[in-house]
C-alpha cells in the first residue's frame, strides 16, 4: 500500500510500504477513505523527530471502511463504514470505564511513563501505524471505533476522531458558567471547534489569534475575534469587564508564537543524535508558554484554564504566585474521544450542522499531495486552516 512515513525533521514521503495484517484476534482493518492532518502531526513534523523511526507512518484522524476483521471481533463486520479514535483503549480497566480512555491501564506505555496507546504517535505513545495510509489496522477494534451510517459525507464525521472531541472537552474542562465568557487562545482546526462549541451553550466567545484568514473563518460562526500583540491579555480584560474571562482555552500549545529562545532550545536540541535528545526531552524539555502565559493574565480571579493545546516539557517554569493569588484552577489532558461521542454523533448528524464541522476544511487532497500539504499547513500558507487526504475513494 501506500502510505506517508516520517524520514526527517521536516521531511515526510509517500512510499511502497507493507499492507497492515491481522496480529491479534481482535484486530480489524480498514481501507482509510478520510484521513486529516493534526496540528499535533506538526509536533512530530518540526519537535518529536528523536521519538520517531525512519518509516514511520504518521495519522491520528482516520476513518474508512472495514475489510477484514480478527476471530475475536464481535462488533464490526466487513463493510462497516466507521471512525477511528485516536486513543488506543479497552474500553474495560479502571480508568476507561471513569471515561479517562486516554489513560488506559491496558495499553499505558509503561516504558515511558505515559497514556494510553496513540495512533501514528511515536515511540512515546507506543509507536502504532497511523491512518496517512490507505489501510490501517485498528487493534481491539470492538471498541476502538465509531460506527457511523452510509449516507453523509465523511466530512461529517471524520473530526470525531480527535478535534471535535478534543474541543468539546477543552470546553467541558473550562467550566464556564451559565452566560459566562470564554476566551479562546488560537484558531487552529481545534480552536475553530472551541469557539463554536462555546457559541453553541450560549457563551460569549473571544478568540485570539495572529493569522487574518483564521480569523475570519471564526467570525463567519459569530465570534469575536482579536490579533495577537503584546498587550493581548490586557485588551481581553479591558473587553470583560475590566475583570477578566470566565475561563481560558489554550488551543495553541507547545510552538506558540513569542518565545524565539526556547524556540532555539527546541530546535538545538533536536540535532542532538536521537537517544541524547530523547533524555533531554524526557528531562528538561521546555515549551513556548507565551499562549498559556497570556491564558493565566486574561482568565479572571476564581476562574479555569483549560489546556487543549499539547504541552511536552518537563522543565517548563509556570507563574505559580499569580497562579496562586488568582485562584486559578487548570484543566489539561489528552481527549478522552469515546467519553463525548454519544453527545457529539447528534450534532454532527444534525442537517443544520451547528458546529460547523462542513465549515473547517480548507483543502482536500490525494495521499500523494500530503508532503508539500504538510509544509504548507505548518508555515499557515495558502489560507490553510484544516487539511483532508483522501488516501482510498470512498
Amino acid at each position: 500500500m501506500k502510505a506517508l512515513t516520517w524520514q526527517a525533521k521536516r521531511t515526510v514521503t509517500v512510499e511502497e510500504v507493507d499492507d497492515p495484517v491481522i496480529q491479534d484476534p481482535g484486530d480489524a482493518i480498514i481501507r482509510v477513505t478520510s484521513s486529516a492532518i493534526c496540528g499535533s502531526d506538526l509536533h512530530l513534523y518540526e519537535l518529536l523527530g528523536p521519538f520517531l523511526d525512519r518509516g514511520d507512518i504518521p495519522g491520528r484522524e482516520p476513518m474508512g471502511e472495514v475489510v477484514e476483521v480478527g476471530s475475536g471481533v464481535t462488533r464490526l463486520a466487513v463493510g462497516d463504514r466507521i471512525v477511528v479514535p485516536f486513543t488506543i483503549a479497552c474500553g474495560e480497566c479502571f480508568m476507561c470505564t471513569r471515561g479517562l480512555q486516554s489513560q488506559c491501564e491496558t495499553t499505558q506505555v509503561r516504558e515511558y511513563g505515559t497514556g494510553a496507546a496513540l495512533f501514528g504517535y511515536t515511540k512515546l505513545y507506543g509507536q502504532v501505524a497511523g491512518g496517512q495510509a490507505e489501510y490501517l489496522r485498528i487493534p481491539r477494534a470492538d471498541y476502538n471505533h465509531i460506527a457511523v451510517g452510509p449516507d453523509l459525507p465523511d466530512e461529517r464525521y471524520l473530526f470525531l476522531s480527535d478535534i471535535l472531541p478534543t474541543a468539546w472537552q477543552g470546553v467541558e474542562y473550562a467550566h464556564v458558567p451559565e452566560g459566562g465568557t470564554l476566551v479562546v487562545m488560537g484558531l487552529g482546526p481545534v480552536g475553530q471547534l472551541v469557539t463554536r462549541v462555546g457559541r453553541h451553550r450560549g457563551y460569549r466567545v473571544l478568540a485570539v489569534d495572529p493569522v487574518a484568514e483564521r480569523r475570519a473563518m471564526a467570525e463567519r460562526h459569530g465570534i469575536e475575534t482579536i490579533d495577537l500583540d503584546d498587550d493581548v491579555a490586557a485588551r481581553l480584560v479591558d473587553l470583560t469587564d475590566a475583570r477578566g474571562a470566565d475561563s481560558v482555552v489554550d488551543a495553541v500549545g507547545l510552538e506558540a508564537h513569542g518565545n524565539s529562545g526556547i524556540e532555539l532550545v527546541q530546535k538545538s536540541v533536536g540535532l542532538l543524535p536521537d537517544p541524547l535528545a530523547r533524555q533531554v526531552f524526557e528531562k528538561a524539555g521546555m515549551d513556548r508558554l507565551a499562549a498559556l502565559h497570556a491564558s493565566i493574565d486574561a482568565v479572571r480571579r476564581g476562574g479555569t484554564v483549560s489546556l487543549s493545546g499539547v504541552y511536552a516539557g518537563d522543565a517548563d517554569i509556570l507563574p505559580m504566585k499569580t497562579m496562586f493569588d488568582k485562584q486559578i484552577s487548570l484543566r489539561m489532558g489528552q481527549c478522552n474521544v469515546k467519553n463525548w461521542v454519544d453527545a457529539l454523533l447528534p450534532l454532527v448528524e444534525d442537517p443544520a450542522d451547528p458546529l460547523g464541522v462542513m465549515d473547517l476544511t480548507t483543502h482536500h487532497a490525494p495521499l500523494e499531495d500530503a508532503p508539500e500539504l504538510y509544509r504548507t499547513f505548518q508555515r499557515k500558507e495558502d489560507g490553510c486552516i484544516k487539511v483532508v487526504l483522501h488516501p482510498m475513494s470512498a
